[in-house]
């Protein structure tokens, strides 16, 4: 009786649990058997083993064969465990000796001819091996840029399944053959997800890296809308342009993710597990260090959304957008039900799907920007008459964006239509793109200095109480804000909210807390009421 263990990892959304994958010999009629609630595609892992440990020069045992994955409760999905299976066999009929198999993590799938074929979720799950106190992990040669991002974890990357019995049982390695240069890796295919590729806007890459050529500069004009952009990208506060076709608006909220800071260690560390579970990193870039920027089509469902599926969850919208920006462009034209499963994410930060093969929580800490047309027609305004459409064709369309979502964005700027001069007029540009991130880094520097030893990074994430109880606006700055809310005007929410744009507005400023001013201008952001002070931080009333 032969018996050997080592260990992979299952994925239950981008948390990962530590499996050990034992395989027992017996003496019997040859079978293979796979115990331990595997999915389909594990399943059937019996063949792939079987053809690549032949094909691999390796003797397959002609005894009963069990292999088991514990814990037995934890659902387990995919071919990620195909190389630990292969190993534990190998261990079990003494081709490798199973003491050192004991303590190795391994993560990867085999072909037929042995190959070692990378699979979705490899850093999270290195993480979740590192978390449980392994410090050696085996995964396929292309994905070991990515495993390495892990610190105390020694990463072997093997190409095939050749060289892994050679480097465990100290023989020479064999060379693999490589792909002639130019050539697509076919070990590559199959990681992206269908329909997720950068011409879908799922794909949530930082705009700013495919984007170069787009800068703040070229928006004419619309100085309020610029303004909430720059408080937006500081302060982490969602935004709501409302205004007629071509006034800027996609323009606008293209160009926040250059606006924003580049993402910290922890952070990059966070975006990219969403993405290799969702097989969206960039090749050759294992670690995403730019916001993410996501603007799915207006037909979306709730599942692209917010996340989920047939079968284990996969992430929406809202989680590849996780510490960048969800552009929701036509947002009045989407479906009721995907806006209102946002109203959970926005408040709480991550997302939690339940399925009847278990529960998957995503994190979902995003910056949103909502682009709406004023009515059915797009020419509704204050200041002309153009629009045609009847009233209650208009109250239909606004109504589509609800009340408890609605109430939920920071800033709500209307977006007015260029004027002839304005377009056409030769004066100054507005300010570029690097002179708005320097304000942004600078106000989020002071913000991080404030919030020193909490669990917040920016203004926008502050629960209103701490606002109330611990960081106090100057006296009497609050007055108008508080008449705002006896008066109906403002929620108890919106209240809460005002203040956290009027901390960013005196951040911008370089103000020690929020003044009159600052307050005023984050209530005019906020209701779109004037009063009475311009639409630039930190400018004099």
């Amino acid at each position: 009786m032969g018996f050997a263990r080592t260990c992979s990892v299952a994925l239950v959304g981008v948390e990962g649990v530590v499996v050990e994958v034992q395989a027992d010999l017996e003496p019997g009629v040859a079978a293979f058997t796979l115990v331990g609630l595997p999915d389909k595609s594990l399943t059937e892992s019996r063949d792939r083993v079987r053809a690549a440990v032949v094909n691999s020069g390796g003797a397959w045992p002609q005894k009963k064969l069990t292999v088991g994955l514990s814990p037995a409760s934890v659902p387990k999905a995919g071919s990620g465990f195909d190389l630990a299976v292969a190993s534990a066999v190998l261990g079990a009929s003494e081709r490798i000796d199973p003491r050192v198999l004991a303590d190795i993590v391994m993560i990867g799938e085999l072909g037929l001819d042995g190959r070692v074929r990378p699979v979705r979720g490899i850093l999270p799950a290195v993480l979740a091996a590192a978390d449980a106190g392994y410090e050696q992990v085996v995964v396929p040669e292309c994905a070991a840029a990515e495993a390495a991002l892990v610190p105390g974890v020694s990463v072997l990357g093997v190409r095939s399944l050749r060289q892994l019995i050679a480097v465990l049982t100290d023989e020479p390695v064999p060379e693999e053959e490589q792909d002639a240069p130019g050539r697509p890796d076919p070990l590559l295919a199959g990681l992206r997800a269908p329909g997720t590729g950068e011409t879908t806007g799922m794909h949530g890459l930082g705009a700013a890296q495919h984007e170069p050529g787009h800068d703040l500069a070229d928006v004419v004009g619309q100085r309020a809308a610029r303004t909430a952009v720059e408080v937006a990208a500081a302060g982490g506060h969602h935004l709501l342009l409302e205004g007629p076709p071509g006034a800027g608006k996609t323009m606008l909220a293209e160009r926040l993710p250059a606006v924003l800071p580049r993402l910290g260690r922890q952070e990059s560390l966070e975006v990219t597990a969403v993405h290799s579970v969702a097989g969206l990193l960039p090749v050759g870039k294992p670690l995403i260090d730019v916001p993410p920027y996501c603007a799915p089509h207006h037909s979306a469902t709730m599942q692209a959304l917010v996340g989920g599926g047939p079968g284990i969850a996969r992430p929406g919208a809202v989680s590849l957008s996780h510490r960048g920006i969800l552009f929701l462009d036509e947002a009045p034209e989407f479906s009721g039900r995907a806006l209102d499963a946002l109203r959970q994410p926005l408040e709480s930060g991550h997302v939690v799907i339940a399925r009847s093969a278990g529960v998957v929580r995503f994190p979902a800490r995003f910056l949103m920007v909502l682009a709406a047309n004023p009515c059915p027609c797009g020419r509704f305004s204050r200041r002309d008459a153009l629009c045609e459409c009847p009233p209650s064709a208009i109250r239909r369309y606004q109504a589509r964006l609800s009340g408890p979502l609605l109430d939920r964005v920071d800033l709500r700027v209307e977006v007015d239509p260029l004027t002839r001069a304005e377009l056409t007029g030769r004066g100054a540009r507005g300010e570029s793109t690097e002179t708005v991130a320097d304000r942004v880094r600078e106000a989020r520097a002071r913000t991080a200095a404030r919030l020193a030893g909490t669990p917040w990074r920016v203004n926008g994430e502050v629960p209103g109480r701490e606002l109330r109880h611990r960081w106090y606006a100057a006296s009497g700055a609050t007055e108008e804000a508080e008449r705002q809310l006896e008066r109906g005007v403002l929620t108890a929410r919106g209240l809460d909210r005002v203040l956290r744009v009027a901390w960013t507005v005196a951040d911008l400023a370089g103000h020690d807390r929020p003044d009159a001013t600052d307050v005023a201008l984050a209530l005019q952001l906020r209701t779109g009421i004037p009063q009475g002070v311009p639409a630039v931080v930190g400018a004099p009333v």
